[in-house]
């Protein structure tokens, strides 16, 4: 009987070339991967460099900026009995001596006592002392504290500092904010009528005989 023969062939082999192809793809992918874990930051959550990368908070930067400004207006602040004169005789010149330049109105500094009038809409009218009657000195409490008055007052916080306008325009308020939680929400504002009070605040010059003072510090006597 003849015997039957079983031959096995070898699986065949990749061409050299594939190989080689395939052994650089394999290569150049790991560079990338390790070219990728290379320029990867780890950023730990609650770091400095965690917070940079928020999105911007404007009661944060408030609660920050508020007290350098609150110490710079309370250092700049001059007697009403001082300034009323000095802006009534020459504003520009007030302005240079007395306050900070701005595209507006210059931001002016100033500390006065006086009789607290009827209020508007969280706004009181003030009696002053050394005031000339043809000044008109009011006082923002709030609920709402309106303008940048606070932001502009120390020259050094620009637009360029921020995102844009919306981010300019919202640090104010954040400044704002800051004040009257650190100033006013510890004074009964509905019921300051008749009351005697210190103000140190600051107020931006556009009519020498209107002064809408946005305070950084206020006593009721």
């Amino acid at each position: 009987m003849a015997q039957s023969t079983t031959t096995t062939n070898p699986a065949p082999q990749a061409p050299a070339a594939s190989r080689r192809g395939l052994f650089i793809s394999v290569a150049l992918a790991a560079a990338v991967l390790v070219g990728i874990a290379l320029d990867t930051t780890v950023v730990p959550i609650g770091s400095d460099a965690d917070v940079r990368q928020q999105a911007f908070s404007p009661d944060t930067y408030g609660e920050t900026e508020f007290p350098r400004i609150q110490s710079f207006v309370k250092e700049k602040a001059v007697d009403a009995a001082t300034l009323a004169p000095a802006v009534l005789a020459d504003k520009d010149a007030a302005a240079e001596q007395y306050g900070t330049a701005s595209s507006t109105g210059a931001i002016m500094f100033v500390t006065l006592t006086g009789t607290v009038g009827e209020a508007k809409s969280g706004v009181y009218e003030l009696a002053a002392e050394g005031v000339p009657e043809d000044i008109t000195v009011r006082v923002q409490t709030g609920p709402a504290i309106n303008g940048t008055d606070l932001r502009d007052a120390p020259g050094d916080i620009a637009f360029g500092q921020f995102k844009n306008q919306i981010e300019y325009q919202d640090a104010g308020s954040g400044i704002n904010r800051a004040m009257k939680t650190a100033v006013l929400d510890s004074i009964d504002t509905s019921s300051l009528t008749g009351q005697t009070i210190t103000v140190t605040g600051a107020f931006r010059m556009i009519n020498p005989k209107n002064w809408m003072i946005t305070p950084v510090e206020v006593a009721v006597q």
